[in-house]
C-alpha cells in the first residue's frame, strides 16, 4: 500500500480526463487492427512508475495485436476515481489496486473473475496468501503483483554512535532508545505518522484491530485499542521523539528527515527503498537497518500485509479483455517481477522470481525478512475504508484538538455508518 502523494498529480488528473475511457473507447476496435487498453498505474510516478512503462513497452514489443495507454494516477486519488468510472462504464481495461480495493471492487461486480484464465496460468507460483487477499466469495478478482509490510528503518550508524547495537523490539524500548540517541548525537530518535495505517501496528502489539470480522464487531474503541492508541500518542512526546506533524505533508516531512539524517527511526514501507538511497545519510545502503515493527505489552508484533493486485475491469468488451488478460500475465510473470524488485526495490509476489540476484539486494532481502510477521487482513470489503474516519481522528487527537475517547468514539460512530451490520 501507498500512503505517499504523487508530486503529479495536477498531470496525471488532465491526463486521466482524457484517458479515463475504458474498453468502451480504448483505441481501435478494428479486426484487422490492434487492440488498445487502457491501464491505470496507481504507483510512485518518480521511482517505480519508469519500470513499469518499460515493461509496457516490452510488452508492446513481443504482442503487436495489442497497444497498452499507460496512465500513471496517483494513489490518493485512484480508488475514488476508479470506483466512479466503473459505475458509469468508463474504466479502465486494468487496474493497479491496493490489496484492500480488490474484493471491494469486486463485490460491486467491477472486476472480472479469473480464475482458470490466461492471467491466472500461474496461480500455484503465488504466495498462497497473497492470492487468498485477491479473492471475494471464493472468486479470484486479482494477480498479486507487489506485496509490502511496514518495518522499522533505522539509520545504523546513530544508532552505533548512541551505543544500541540491535534494533528495539517494543515500543518502551524504542522510548528509551530515542532518549538515548537525542543525549548522544543530538538527533531525534524517532518520528511516528498519524496515519492510521501506520498507527494499525499498535493495534496488533496488544492483540486487537479496527474490527473484529468474524464476530461482526467494531473493536477500535474497545479497552485493548484504547491501549495501543494511548501508546501510538505517546510516541509524540517526550525526549528524542519528534511532535505529531499534522499538517498535510508530513508524509515527506518525515521522509525527508530521515533519509538526510535528522532523525533515527521511523516507520516505512519498502516501496521507499529507492527513495532512502537517495539521501545523504543513505549513500552508503550498508547504513540503513530494516527491523520489524515494535511490538506492545502483548507480545506480539508486526505490521499490515499490503501491495497490490493487477485487476481486469469486467465492462470491457471481449477484446478487450482477452488483450488484458495477456497483459495481465505478463506483467505479474516471473521474469517481469524479478526486474521489478531489482529496480524498484519492490517485493516479488511469486517465489519464483526470488532468484538469487533478487535475493541479495539488501533493501529486499531486510524487508523479507519482516513479512512473516506481517498480518493479513480480515475478509471484509469494507476493510480499507475504515481507515478513513480513523485517519480524520488521529490528526485530530495528535494536534490535542480532541481527547483520545472523543476521536475514537467519533471514529467508532462513523464506521458504524460503512458496516452497518456490526455491533459496537
Amino acid at each position: 500500500m501507498r500512503r505517499g502523494i504523487a508530486a503529479t498529480a495536477l498531470v496525471a488528473s488532465l491526463a486521466l480526463a482524457a484517458t479515463a475511457c475504458g474498453g468502451s473507447d480504448s483505441g481501435s476496435d478494428k479486426s484487422d487492427g490492434p487492440v488498445t487498453i487502457t491501464w491505470w498505474d496507481t504507483s510512485n510516478a518518480t521511482n517505480e512508475a519508469p519500470t513499469y512503462q518499460e515493461l509496457v513497452k516490452q510488452f508492446e514489443a513481443a504482442n503487436k495485436d495489442i497497444k497498452v495507454k499507460y496512465v500513471n494516477v496517483p494513489f490518493d486519488q485512484a480508488q475514488n476515481k476508479f470506483d466512479t468510472a466503473a459505475g458509469s462504464k468508463g474504466a479502465p481495461d486494468v487496474l493497479r489496486a491496493e490489496v484492500g480495493w480488490t474484493p471491494a471492487f469486486a463485490k460491486k461486480s467491477y472486476l472480472l473473475p479469473l480464475d482458470g484464465t490466461e492471467a491466472l496460468a500461474d496461480q500455484g507460483k503465488f504466495q498462497p496468501s497473497l492470492i487468498e487477499q485477491a479473492q471475494y466469495e471464493g472468486k479470484t478478482y486479482g494477480v498479486p503483483f507487489v506485496t509490502d509490510t511496514l518495518a522499522l528503518v533505522y539509520n545504523k550508524d546513530l544508532f552505533k554512535k548512541a551505543g544500541i547495537t540491535e534494533a528495539p523490539k517494543t515500543w518502551d524500548e524504542l522510548k528509551k532508545a530515542a532518549a538515548r540517541i537525542k543525549d548522544k548525537t543530538g538527533v531525534d530518535g524517532y518520528w511516528g505518522s498519524t496515519q492510521s495505517y501506520y498507527a494499525q501496528s499498535f493495534l496488533y502489539g496488544e492483540g486487537t484491530d479496527t474490527v473484529d470480522a468474524g464476530a461482526k464487531k467494531i473493536t477500535m474503541n474497545s479497552a485493548a485499542a484504547k491501549k495501543a492508541y494511548g501508546t501510538w500518542l505517546g510516541m509524540f512526546d517526550g525526549k528524542g521523539l519528534h511532535k505529531a506533524d499534522t499538517t498535510a505533508d508530513a508524509y515527506a516531512h518525515i521522509q525527508d528527515a530521515f533519509v538526510n539524517g535528522k532523525v533515527a527511526a521511523i516507520v516505512q514501507g519498502p516501496w521507499e527503498i529507492t527513495n532512502f538511497y537517495q539521501g545523504s545519510a543513505f549513500k552508503d545502503k550498508a547504513n540503513l537497518g530494516i527491523a520489524t515493527v515494535p511490538g506492545g505489552s502483548s507480545g506480539k508484533a508486526g505490521a499490515p500485509t499490503g501491495g497490490h493486485n493487477l485487476s481486469v475491469y469486467a465492462g470491457s468488451d471481449k477484446a478487450h479483455q482477452e488483450a488484458a488478460l495477456k497483459f495481465v500475465k505478463f506483467m505479474t510473470s516471473a521474469k517481469s517481477q524479478e526486474t521489478i524488485a531489482l529496480k524498484n526495490s519492490t517485493l516479488p509476489t511469486r517465489d519464483d522470481a526470488y532468484t538469487d540476484q533478487v535475493k541479495t539486494d539488501p533493501g529486499i532481502a531486510g524487508y523479507q525478512g519482516v513479512l512473516p510477521a506481517a498480518q493479513p487482513r480480515p475478509a471484509l470489503p469494507e476493510y480499507s475504508s475504515l481507515w478513513g474516519p480513523l485517519d480524520t481522528e488521529l490528526v485530530k487527537i495528535a494536534a490535542g484538538k480532541v481527547s483520545l475517547d472523543k476521536g475514537l468514539s467519533d471514529a467508532e460512530l462513523a464506521i458504524t455508518k460503512l458496516v452497518p451490520d456490526f455491533s459496537k
